[in-house]
């Protein structure tokens, strides 16, 4: 009698902890589909591999417009600077143009990555923006008879023509930028466009002095 006994307890000890683990499983199946904190998990998750990299969120047609305009903005800029190693005469502006390559690229593409994490498209690379001024808000763009010019210029006149092009397209990005931090939502582009404000008038007045020296 002691020996059923005790190997009837011991079966009943064993169902009675399958059932609790059913039970748990079932709970946290049921966590998966209502409001428990598996669900819940999951959400965060997918909330957080969307966000890291760019602000994917909060953002307004302002922002769309301020990187899908800043972009081939951007890119005209580069185009200029790039001309500056080989037709330039003076060290400062070779120095200039550097920097300004140094600083735009970069922009360029985190400009691109946030359109993309928003769900818009980037502007296409290689496009001819030259021209298009006020297009989508683009001040300051080169018109293409500008851009040919300055093309085959080289030594003090290459150095006078791309100061003068280069604060002229500056000012129309601090204009943009203004735009955006008055009218943007998503605060990455914000920062950004205080940024652009801040580097781009510090360089504005860089070339007017530079033109005044010469």
């Amino acid at each position: 009698m002691t020996t059923r006994t005790l190997t009837r307890r011991a079966a009943l000890a064993t169902a009675a902890v399958t059932s609790a683990l059913v039970l748990a499983a079932c709970g946290g199946n049921s966590d998966d589909n209502g409001e428990g904190g598996t669900g819940h998990t999951g959400h965060g998750a997918s909330a957080a591999s969307a966000t890291p990299s760019a602000p994917a969120g909060a953002h307004n047609a302002q922002d769309v417009a301020f990187a899908q305009g800043m972009i081939p903005h951007h890119q005209q800029a580069l185009q200029m600077a790039e001309l500056a190693a080989d037709r330039a005469s003076s060290a400062r502006v070779k120095d200039l143009a550097a920097r300004i390559e140094k600083a735009q690229d970069p922009e360029i593409r985190t400009l691109t990555g946030w359109l993309k994490a928003w769900g818009e498209q980037p502007p296409m690379a290689g496009m001819d923006h030259s021209g298009h001024t006020g297009m989508s808000g683009m001040s300051g763009m080169m018109s293409e008879a500008d851009m040919a010019a300055l093309k085959k210029a080289t030594g003090r006149d290459f150095d006078n023509r791309f100061l003068s092009l280069m604060t002229e397209h500056h000012q129309g990005a601090v204009e943009m930028a203004a735009t955006e931090k008055r009218k943007g939502r998503s605060g990455d582009a914000k920062a950004m466009a205080d940024a652009i404000i801040t580097a781009q008038d510090a360089e504005i007045k860089e070339m007017k002095q530079l033109l005044g020296a010469k």
